[in-house]
């Protein structure tokens, strides 16, 4: 297709198809996304999409139309991934999210998503094409006993998750000079389900008012929307064309929540009994090994003037979880 002698292209991203003159895309920054199906990528597809950027997701499993296929472990077909496509920047957002794949008998497969072999790695194959590498990676690399955690302090995981995101972390540095590695905290944002997030999959128990609910209120968490944490992306990768970054940086919201209190603020947020929330103040003996507060420290990305002011939980798990209400009209009738 043409338009006063300019080429025009359709191009796909999650939840938006554009038609933009080929001239633009010729001059517009590519960033490929892994995980763009997860998430962290579609807020990271969505955030790039919006200041201009062509965005290009990766996915696998949860693959679909607008979303290229690839497996991330199959060296030949990431490398020729990024020789066809020329990303300037790439952030891997894909991931085993869950720190329950904790066991020994989960290690391969968690290891695989996280930490994938230098020879068959999106890391090695950014440094390659002369990308920017963008690695997302989790305060759980931290132990919890001596919190806050800056970037330079020493990182002792409890868990094969943390573990994993560790080794990845030490691969991204290793093999791509130039890579910057994001740690983030427990997250949640626009979901396809409820059980896609650890924060929003409280929303089952704060529904379940007939019946008693116990909750966690030992681990201290900090929950953080995907829309803040893609923000800080994109800011990270526009630094990134211009000078060097620092190899590794935090961000956080603020707000120190265990899972209990979590669903009571998710319960008053939507006008809900919190009555038949019970906290539970002691660790199940055969749990996961998680971090008991794993606080990160985020003043490199502030002095730097890269963070971005986190949404605040009440107002920001409405945005998440308002589809999800009996009433799908709640949003409007309640804020409108």
């Amino acid at each position: 297709m043409s338009r006063a002698g300019a080429e025009l292209r359709i191009v796909f991203s999650p939840g938006c198809v554009q038609l933009v003159q080929e001239e633009a895309l010729d001059q517009a920054p590519r960033v490929l996304v892994t995980g763009a199906t997860g998430l962290l990528g579609r807020a990271v597809c969505r955030e790039f999409q919006s200041s201009s950027w062509v965005v290009i997701g990766v996915g696998f499993r949860r693959a679909r139309p607008g979303i290229l296929r690839c497996d991330l472990t199959d060296g030949d077909a990431v490398r020729g991934l990024l020789q066809d496509y020329k990303p300037d920047v790439v952030i891997h957002c894909a991931a085993e999210r869950r720190p329950r794949c904790g066991g020994e008998a989960h290690r391969s497969g968690c290891e695989s998503k996280t930490c994938t072999p230098p020879a068959h790695s999106p890391k090695e194959a950014a440094a390659a094409c002369g990308a920017f590498f963008l690695y997302i990676s989790t305060d759980y690399v931290f132990d919890g006993r001596n919190p806050p955690y800056g970037e330079d302090d020493t990182p002792n995981p409890l868990n094969v998750y943390g573990r994993s995101k560790l080794e990845g972390e030490q691969e991204t540095l290793r093999c791509c000079p130039g890579a910057v590695v994001l740690r983030v905290p427990v997250l949640f944002g626009e979901v396809e389900t409820v059980s896609e997030s650890a924060v929003t999959c409280l929303w089952l128990q704060v529904q379940q008012a007939a019946e008693g609910s116990t909750l966690d209120h030992i681990q201290q968490r900090f929950p953080t929307d995907t829309r803040d944490v893609a923000a800080v992306c994109r800011k990270l990768a526009e630094r990134a064309r211009t000078r060097p970054s620092e190899e590794s940086s935090h961000f956080s919201a603020k707000e120190q929540m265990t899972k209990y209190q979590m669903a009571v603020a998710i319960a008053q947020a939507f006008n809900l009994p919190s009555d038949h929330l019970i906290p539970l103040t002691e660790q199940p003996a055969a749990s996961t090994l998680r971090p008991m507060n794993s606080r990160l420290n985020c003043s490199r990305l502030e002095l730097l003037n890269l963070s971005v002011e986190a949404r605040p939980f009440a107002a920001a798990i409405v945005d998440s979880l308002w589809p999800f209400t009996p009433d799908k009209r709640w949003r409007q009738t309640v804020f409108h």
